[in-house]
């Protein structure tokens, strides 16, 4: 494999970092912006909230299938007809007159692109850099689409705060035309020559993925294992169980099936034979975890900027601009200054800062305080987040050989779909559950509270109310009719347990990481540019 002249390789990783950067953007920018755009398109929150849930489920539903497309046409060419799909969804998207022509721009056209963009980058890297080259492009790559997670909310709150929503999607019409004329500067490897596609594996894989997405992505409407007060089960289990465990059989089936077409002679959806390298499992394990509790921690924190601190979108965006300095700096330092570094060595300090900047936030946490008290953890947060960047990315292609790269984008990509959505269901529910039983215990002790609004709080948080603000609290309690004494005590229960809720979020992640760290084991110690990728094993 060639590496690109000196001369090129910037405007190659400007194209690359830009595709996911845009990638990435579009859920941070529509989180700030779900009340805006619900009434812009006459439909509801949860209506914004069925169209981000949708483009999540096609991303993870459809990568693996989008990185073998990549593998049979030429990852350049599927980089270039995704960006053609996502900028149809992007411009359709901007011009949607209702929530259906949304679901269409944004939760398909865009989702489908992003499968076939997203593997596709990984592979581009890999032909475009050599081995000691590819971990500070795949970290720069990686921390282009953290920024965006940490950036979404300022764009999206600055555009939708004073213009329209609308331009931010317009924009990305441009980038993508942008990326595109870059695009042909990028090198690519001739397709290996592939005609047909597994369709039964495409569609299994598709099923079975959709299934566990879409039951975690519910499990704050359903419940986890036990429904939710008034809600649906299935034989006295909440559907969420079902959902994933129907999931897990599909895939099931979907391993035995690719290894029934591999001893049949005929080309698999996914080589089976790659899950048996310990370096590539190794480095799909860490993604996950790596999204799972980075998901987690952009819907907590901005939660308690936004709803605890009553701060405005652009005001959350700029406290969590930290986060993206110390990421960035992680990300191009690491291999800069320590370029033979063991890869497990820079992940386990990487996820020991993540640790640290949780454990600080749990322990800084407390009514009263302010949004200064985020900094120190999101900077810490943000070395571990880049330290991770730094390597990841290259520990898993450097894993096979090159011509496996665009299916290992396709598993690296669904890896870190499945942790975020885990991620931001998990912590949401977390969150939800520990508030609900927090604020019920405390409205039911404190005498200053009447038996009749104590009650009328558990149903209410039964049925499904939100995480609110004081001001929302006290506004509700006022048009109830409620004494303004019991309303007061009412909301010191709901501000001291909004925090209760939040902090046992961030400790349930900081678990997370400590099992991460457990598993760093999976881990080469060796730099992996001076090592030579596995062949993968012939089926048994």
């Amino acid at each position: 494999m060639n590496a690109p002249r000196n001369e090129s390789s910037g405007i190659v990783l400007l194209t690359l970092a830009s595709g996911q950067f845009l990638m990435t953007l579009d859920s941070s920018v529509m989180n700030v912006s779900i009340a805006q755009v619900a009434s812009d398109l006459g439909t509801t929150v949860t209506g914004i909230q069925t169209a981000i849930t949708l483009y999540t489920l096609v991303m993870a539903a459809t990568m693996i299938t989008g990185g073998k497309i990549g593998s049979m046409i030429g990852r350049r060419r599927a980089f270039a007809i995704g960006c053609v799909v996502y900028g149809l969804g992007s411009f359709t998207t901007s011009i949607a007159p209702n929530l259906a022509v949304l679901l269409l721009g944004w939760s398909l056209l865009e989702g489908l692109g992003a499968a076939l963009i997203m593997p596709a980058i990984v592979a581009l890297v890999a032909a475009n850099f050599a081995p000691d080259q590819r971990p500070r492009a795949y970290g720069l790559v990686a921390s282009a689409g953290a920024i965006a997670v940490a950036a979404g909310p300022l764009i999206g709150g600055a555009v939708t705060t004073y213009l329209t929503w609308r331009l931010v999607f317009a924009g990305e019409v441009v980038v993508v035309i942008g990326i595109l004329l870059l695009a042909r500067r990028m090198h690519d490897e001739r397709p290996t020559g592939r005609t047909s596609l597994d369709g039964t594996g495409a569609v299994l894989s598709a099923l079975g993925l959709a299934l566990v997405v879409f039951g975690v992505l519910r499990s704050g409407v359903w419940g986890w294992v036990r429904p939710n007060e008034g809600g649906p089960s299935i034989v006295g289990l909440s559907p969420t169980v079902w959902c994933i465990v129907a999931g897990l059989v599909v895939l099931r089936l979907f391993m035995a099936w690719e290894e029934h077409v591999a001893a049949a002679g005929r080309e698999p959806l996914v080589d089976t034979t790659m899950l048996r390298n310990k370096q590539l499992v190794g480095g799909l394990t860490m993604f996950f975890f790596q999204f799972l509790v980075q998901a987690g921690l952009f819907f907590t924190i901005p939660l308690f900027l936004s709803v605890a601190l009553g701060l405005s979108a652009v005001e959350t965006g700029v406290r969590l601009l930290p986060l993206s300095v110390t990421l960035l700096a992680a990300a191009v330092g690491v291999p800069r200054l320590w370029p033979t570094a063991s890869p497990r060595r820079v992940v386990e300090w990487g996820l020991v800062a993540l640790l640290g900047g949780i454990v600080t936030l749990v322990l800084a946490l407390d009514v009263g305080t302010g949004p200064e008290v985020v900094t120190l953890p999101l900077l810490l947060a943000g070395l571990g987040v880049g330290a991770l960047a730094s390597q990841l990315g290259a520990v898993t292609v450097s894993a096979l050989p090159d011509e496996k790269s665009a299916e290992v984008g396709g598993l690296q990509n669904t890896a870190t779909n499945l942790g975020a959505s885990l991620g931001t269901a998990l912590a949401g529910s977390v969150l939800i559950g520990a508030l609900t039983v927090s604020f019920l215990a405390g409205v039911e002790d404190n005498p200053a509270v009447p038996d009749d609004v104590s009650d009328s709080a558990r149903v209410e948080l039964a049925s499904g109310i939100p995480f609110v603000s004081d001001t929302q609290l006290a506004e509700a309690l006022d048009e109830a009719g409620v004494p303004q004494a019991q309303a007061d005590a009412a909301v010191d229960e709901n501000t001291e347990a909004r925090i209760a809720g939040l902090r046992l979020s961030l400790v349930v992640l900081a678990l997370f990481v400590l099992l991460a760290l457990f598993l760093t084991r999976l881990l080469p110690t060796h730099p992996v540019a001076e090592t030579e990728p596995e062949r993968a094993p012939p089926p048994t």
